[in-house]
């Protein structure tokens, strides 16, 4: 294959030829869109060069970056949790292709992607209101094209990824809300207030535990080891697009085993206990294979209900106002407080190291280190200093 660096106006390309036009006679010639450098052009060259000489090339296909993303979604839906899965075909839908889904998918620019993610900041959200979409969803915008095209460029429908060359929106951490969380003696009083609803031994477990949402209501009696004081965590309930889809967690960290306390135990019997009665109330048959926090009818909790369940009682009550996202840093924020080791906390939570846990509970950390410092202080030279 043969090649060479050419420049239009601005911008420059690698120009590869393709051997005689049988109908014409006359070379044929691939011009493919670089950038603005020639540095961009001769290394975009170099790639199809080794392409050919690795058998990897072909001729890119004249299709729109929209018409190939309709294309390409369906071959997701089976790698990717069904959540996953729905947010992609929401970004694509609502924030790639009214803007950019126009564009021939060879021609597109890193600036293309510039332009768009400048306007989603400003002015991206697609409701009444209208709007400026966050940062962190704008990244998500990027991060679902740039997957897209990185595989559009590994079977060659592309001539290069212009995503890698694209700039998305940074996240400050300064910019990030404040994590919010009960007090032990707030959390103590939350779960009296509820101790007679009937999703207080949710709450209770979820408090107890630090489980995900979902985590949470995809458990099963099956799970329940009440001989060893201990659940597993194998399977997750989510509403992508309002449809209930009961699914494995979505990582090896997240398959995990949580040891619970005697009163945790004490409330999951009483519970069962009481699911037993419903379900002979209703006429439920079930067996350990049935969810722990259910319906009368024995089918899952919506996500959105529980959720919307804990908005209204705190509503009512005294209390700072939390999600019930918020349990789960409760959880891990108190055992942090109390000295418990970062890597079981990180453990318990299901993360994928100990290093994003305490990327996540970074603002328990300081008071941690101080009182390190104080027990080195004491262990090394007990207290001799204080006596002076």
């Amino acid at each position: 294959m043969r090649g060479h660096v050419a420049k239009k106006g601005n911008r420059y390309y690698a120009v590869i030829y393709e051997g005689i036009d049988p109908g014409t006679g006359k070379g044929r010639h691939r011009w493919h869109a670089a950038g603005s450098t020639r540095k961009e052009a001769e290394r975009l060259l170099a790639d199809l060069v080794k392409r050919h000489h690795d058998g990897e090339y072909r001729p890119p296909e004249k299709i729109t970056l929209g018409e190939y993303l309709e294309r390409w979604l369906p071959t997701q839906r089976q790698p990717l949790a069904a959540s996953t899965f729905s947010s992609y075909q929401r970004n694509v839908r609502l924030h790639v292709l009214p803007y950019i889904g126009a564009i021939p998918i060879q021609r597109l620019t890193p600036e293309d992607l510039d332009n768009l993610y400048a306007q989603l900041l400003s002015n991206g959200r697609r409701n009444k209101g209208g709007g400026a979409l966050e940062p962190k969803t704008v990244r998500l915008v990027h991060a679902v094209i740039h997957k897209a095209l990185a595989d559009a460029h590994r079977k060659g429908s592309v001539a290069r990824n212009v995503a890698d060359l694209a700039d998305p929106p940074k996240i400050s951490t300064r910019a990030r809300p404040k994590m919010k969380v009960w007090t032990a003696d707030e959390l103590r009083r939350f779960l009296e207030l509820i101790e007679g609803h009937d999703l207080y031994p949710a709450f209770y477990i979820k408090a107890n535990t630090g489980m995900r949402r979902g985590e949470l209501l995809g458990l099963t009696w099956r799970v329940i080891d009440f001989d060893n004081a201990r659940l597993s965590v194998t399977q997750t309930v989510t509403a992508p697009d309002y449809q209930m889809v009961v699914s494995d967690v979505k990582s090896a960290h997240s398959l995990r085993t949580i040891d619970l306390d005697e009163r945790t135990i004490a409330v999951l019997r009483s519970w069962k206990k009481r699911q037993l009665e419903i379900y002979m109330q209703t006429g439920v048959r079930t067996d350990d294979s049935g969810f722990v926090f259910a319906r009368p009818d024995g089918e899952p909790l919506h996500p959105d209900y529980f959720s919307q369940t804990f908005e209204r009682l705190i509503a009512k009550m005294e209390l700072p106002r939390i999600r019930v996202h918020d349990l789960r840093h409760t959880h891990a924020t108190l055992l942090l407080k109390a000295g418990v080791p970062i890597k079981v906390v990180s453990e318990r939570l299901g993360h994928a190291s100990v290093a994003f846990t305490m990327q996540v509970y970074q603002h328990v950390l300081p008071g941690m280190q101080a009182d390190a410092a104080a027990t080195f202080g004491e262990v090394v030279f007990g207290h001799r200093e204080s006596e002076r």
